[in-house]
């Protein structure tokens, strides 16, 4: 394939060509998930408009999927991913403009109302486009496929620890303008630094994309359907946990909100140490052995949260949890990069995640619905469901043996 070759001779390290343009819009991605909601309530200083904002943001995340992947198939990876960071750097830098002007025609809340989906469609996009050309290094690397993907990994969890903390200090510091600006930084530094590709069309590219071609490339491909399954399933158990997180420690364990979000901090930096070992224990004992061993430690952390009763239990077992699917999630992208044709990888990646978010936004409407008093009871519901779908999912991938261990 003409455009990978070229991808391949013109990218002079992982670390330029992949690793620095990823950590750039990573920091870009964190800062747009997390600080747009913050200029909002702190330009409109409304909660309900905080959470809209949050929701417009998203769905168009979501439907950004469904063409993400075409585009990068289509017109390959530098040429979506330049796109999508440029412009997101004119949104976000028109925006500081015109809350920068005190006597503006357009109102502050229009503009960041705007901003949040605009904004998050981009990110998404540019997101693939990143996705994609880990995949291809993966399939360079050959057996040292899940080395590059821990290392990206790695990179997308130190962002999302480190976007929030980030965000908030610059526009309690500068405002607006300062976080929009910092925002149109780091997407202008991630489109320079992805080295030049060739931009012809890919004409190896099947003429089915999108969600069809991702469906039918899933549906040859049962190890990954089996593991993009038992993912989807144990996302559910989290995506309830994260949902129902705040009503559990406020509400029945009497502790403030940053307390409840120091929890996913502290679950986050153990992710982070997982996905370090889970690089060197995949080199030891093989890609199965690792997932599985990775499956039982978030199945057995999700059941015995069930059964937690105080703080500092929740936040152990979150932890673990967390640290579980971080190694599952070198597994997935390992085995993503391994069997999934460079012709249709845009387009079945774009599925796959599309797949593994829905849980959330589920989640959120169990939360709002059901009693309070009932949450525990769906967590353990959740929880067996978790365990009962990862070990289907693993007794499969050990029968279809998808890689060499």
């Amino acid at each position: 394939m003409r455009v990978e070759r070229g991808w391949q001779a013109r990218r002079p390290s992982l670390f330029r060509g992949v690793y620095l343009p990823r950590s750039a819009d990573g920091a870009a991605f964190a800062m747009t998930t997390y600080g747009i909601p913050l200029i909002v309530v702190a330009t409109t200083g409304s909660a309900t408009l905080t959470g809209v904002a949050f929701a417009l943001e998203w769905l168009p995340r979501l439907v950004a999927f469904t063409v993400a992947g075409s585009l990068v198939d289509r017109h390959g990876v530098a040429r979506v991913f330049r796109s999508a960071c440029i412009g997101r750097a004119l949104a976000v830098l028109m925006a500081a403009l015109l809350l920068a002007v005190p006597d503006s025609e357009v109102p502050s809340a229009v503009t960041v109302m705007t901003l949040a989906p605009l904004t998050g469609f981009l990110t998404e996009c540019s997101y693939i486009a990143a996705e994609t050309a880990g995949g291809e290094a993966s399939r360079t690397a050959g057996l040292g496929a899940h080395r590059v993907q821990s290392v990206l990994l790695a990179i997308d969890q130190t962002a999302m620890l480190a976007g929030p903390l980030v965000s908030g200090l610059l526009l309690e510091h500068g405002g607006p303008a300062l976080m929009l600006s910092t925002l149109a930084a780091c997407s202008l530094l991630a489109a320079t630094l992805l080295p030049r590709q060739p931009t012809a069309p890919n004409r190896s590219v099947q003429s089915k994309t999108g969600v069809r071609a991702g469906w039918d490339t899933l549906r040859a491909l049962p190890a990954l359907a089996w593991l993009v399954g038992g993912l989807l399933v144990s996302n559910t158990a989290i995506a309830l946990l994260q949902a129902a997180m705040p009503v559990i420690v406020v509400t029945e364990l009497g502790r403030s909100s940053t307390d409840a979000g120091l929890i996913w901090s502290a679950a986050a930096l153990a992710s982070l140490l997982a996905i370090a070992c889970a690089r060197r224990a995949i080199d030891r004992w093989g890609l199965w052995s690792v997932g599985a061993t990775a499956a039982a430690v978030a199945a057995g952390a999700t059941l015995a949260i069930a059964q937690a009763d105080t703080y500092r239990e929740y936040a152990l077992l979150i932890a673990a949890l967390m640290a579980g699917e971080g190694g599952l999630t070198v597994v997935l992208r390992t085995l993503r990069s391994h069997l999934i044709p460079p012709g249709v990888f845009g387009s079945t990646l774009s599925l796959t995640i599309l797949l593994l978010l829905v849980p959330f936004p589920v989640a959120g409407l169990l939360v709002a619905t059901i009693p309070h008093d009932e949450i525990g009871h769906a967590i353990t519901a959740a929880a067996l469901l978790q365990a009962l779908g990862l070990f289907a999912a693993f007794a499969r991938l050990r029968t279809l043996r998808p890689t060499p261990a």
